[in-house]
């Protein structure tokens, strides 16, 4: 008898050919196919609040996992009462309230990927019922996608995941298609974590209101359009990887350094070095810290266990440029 949880179809096929290949032609299939449960109106969905939060388990008590922001694409596993278990476009998988989502089936997918959309590129934002208004429709933080509907002298009239339509400064915002073409640049990754500077530390925090460690990286390079993998441990995977022991005067601008336990190599923190020894990271707050022992910011987490180098690694495991993710274009 063969029993056990899978995602998808792709996933129990790969299994029962694996199966045969070994020569169990006979058994009784009991595996459960999560996305089998999912109807196809509710397969996939975008998320429709400025930022909403996933968590580890489908319940508002349970710890906070990561952040999904407005326009964010989700592949829907499972329901749970009134929780969805969802995958990220960095692959992670968490519980979102149903409250959160606009459900799309794979044609409205298919639509909304070849509409004209606009990302927000400033800090934050406000989506408002008029022009010069002030009454407000819905915040709006950086990264944020909406639909074009019209264009009024300085201002876009944009629609949100579920419908909401308002209006936005154009100066605010950036036509998605035509952002996504940007080529690295360490200056806009940098700028982005000292606009964050100050700001306050959150457990599963992924946006420019509220982030972790690994969220900074995530939030600075989602701004040059990279999507990085959810965790400092994940990340630490991934790019050019340069182990402890490395000058820091190797170290350029927007390479990741990961610090965690000396004896073990766990890593629980990541930074986003800047130059002349110094690094920004979030810990208790968005904040400048120096690798360099003499240095009077030189803080409690020492040197780091390795960096990894994103630049000229775009495209490799577990880094995606935005305009080649096929849940975006």
């Amino acid at each position: 008898m063969l029993t056990g949880t899978v995602g998808t179809q792709a996933q129990k096929k790969a299994i029962l050919a694996a199966m045969t290949k070994n020569g169990y032609g006979t058994y009784t299939d009991k595996i459960t196919v999560l996305e089998d449960g999912i109807p196809a109106a509710r397969k996939w969905a975008l998320v429709k609040l400025s930022i909403a939060t996933l968590r580890t388990e489908p319940k508002h008590s349970a710890e906070i996992a990561t952040q999904g922001i407005m326009g964010a694409p989700v592949k829907v596993l499972q329901k749970c009462d009134e929780w969805y278990r969802v995958q990220m476009a960095d692959d992670y998988i968490a519980y979102v309230p149903e409250s959160s989502l606009a459900f799309k089936t794979a044609g409205q997918m298919a639509t909304w990927r070849k509409a004209k959309r606009y990302i927000v590129t400033a800090y934050d934002s406000r989506l408002v019922t008029e022009a010069h208004g002030d009454e407000t429709v819905s915040d709006l933080v950086m990264g944020n996608i909406l639909e074009y509907k019209a264009a009024q002298g300085g201002w876009l009239k944009l629609a949100t995941p579920d419908g909401r339509v308002g209006w936005v400064d154009a100066a605010d915002v950036a036509e998605l298609s035509q952002w996504s073409q940007q080529g690295f640049s360490a200056a806009q990754i940098e700028k982005t974590a000292r606009r964050m500077m100050g700001s306050s530390y959150l457990w599963g925090g992924t946006s420019t209101k509220v982030t972790d460690c690994s969220g900074l990286s995530k939030v600075s390079y989602l701004s040059n359009g990279i999507i990085l993998q959810r965790d400092a441990s994940q990340q630490a995977l991934t790019g050019k990887i340069m182990k402890k022991g490395t000058d820091w005067h190797q170290y350029e601008t927007g390479d990741l350094l990961f610090f965690g336990n000396e004896k073990t190599g766990r890593v629980t923190h990541v930074g986003i070095y800047l130059r002349d020894g110094k690094y920004i990271h979030c810990s208790g707050q968005v904040k400048i810290n120096s690798l360099i022992p003499t240095a009077s910011d030189y803080p409690y987490l020492y040197s780091p266990l390795s960096a990894s180098r994103i630049k000229g690694m775009v495209g490799t495991k577990g880094i995606v440029a935005l305009k080649n993710h096929p849940w975006y274009f």
